[in-house]
């Protein structure tokens, strides 16, 4: 029931239509029988400030922030969360007396997503496809988790190793290297890879592409991790899986970004089983088969 104390949160982007987040936040607030309710919320070019303001003005209690605004929406926040102002972009406002603070839950929900799949990164050897600003986020992620090294692989050299150096420069340390994409073949053939795909190839309409067609790449890969989860399964990840080894979607970590940005906007604990309710409306919501996987 609808009614004046009813808490409004939402997802600002453009376009916004065709977002999953409202199956993840409004299927957590019907079990918990939380008086919220959670909406799309299109917002033109030019129109992030005043979008910010009004919310708070509104009264919202939170706001997801996706593309193409999560760096945009940056300076009209009150504060900034230290892991969302290392990585420079937010995809979560949480309303404080005087304004909105800024959260990054991707990369925290991407890192939960990967502890309930088995993977670790911690020790790991990584391989980053891409150097755009979600690879650049990864791979922060990856020197807090202390992985043992990185390589990051575009076809720009000169974008991979800006975030080489910036990661060496967190680390404190030489952690990440960049190469070519076309360098893939150089990999030292004794070592498998966790792999995480941060480019947007595979998405529609380019369904059935991959940034690496060679087979040989993917023998190196132990571990794929595409950050697309439309389609659920991609070329890329249909290539490890050939090649022996595990291969996951973004959809897991879309969930998890959701969950930790509930948890930060009502202070409420999301437990295991209610979260794999919410995924399973997600999937629903997508047209998936509802297995447990």
């Amino acid at each position: 029931m609808i009614d004046g104390y009813t808490r409004v949160c939402g997802v600002m982007g453009s376009p916004v239509e065709h977002t999953m987040s409202p199956a993840i936040h409004n299927t957590i607030s019907k079990a918990l029988e939380e008086n919220l309710v959670y909406l799309p919320f299109h917002v033109p070019a030019g129109q992030v400030g005043e979008a910010v303001r009004g919310a708070f003005a509104l009264n919202l209690l939170g706001i997801n922030v996706t593309v193409p605004y999560k760096s945009e929406v940056l300076p009209f926040l009150q504060e900034m969360d230290s892991l969302a102002e290392t990585i420079g972009a937010v995809n979560t406002l949480v309303r404080t007396e005087r304004g909105f603070k800024g959260y990054n839950t991707d990369m925290p929900g991407l890192y939960r997503a990967m502890c309930e799949d088995g993977v670790r990164l911690t020790g790991e050897n990584v391989l980053i496809l891409g150097a755009g600003g979600v690879a650049r986020a990864v791979a922060i992620l990856c020197a807090r988790k202390e992985v043992r090294q990185m390589i990051i692989l575009n076809r720009t050299l000169e974008k991979a190793r800006q975030i080489a150096d910036e990661v060496n420069g967190i680390a404190g340390r030489k952690l990440a290297e960049a190469r070519r994409l076309a360098e893939y073949d150089t990999l030292p053939a004794e070592v498998r890879y966790l792999t995480i795909q941060a480019t947007n190839v595979g998405m529609f309409p380019r369904t059935e592409e991959a940034v690496i067609e060679d087979a040989a790449f993917y023998r190196r890969v132990h571990t794929g991790y595409d950050l697309i989860f439309n389609p659920a399964e991609t070329r890329f990840m249909s290539m490890v899986r050939e090649n022996g080894g595990r291969a996951f979607n973004g959809l897991k970590m879309l969930l998890y970004q959701g969950v930790i940005a509930h948890e930060l906007w009502t202070g409420t604990k999301i437990g295991a089983a209610l979260a794999q309710k919410a995924y399973m409306e997600m999937k629903k919501a997508m047209g998936i088969p509802l297995c447990s996987c």
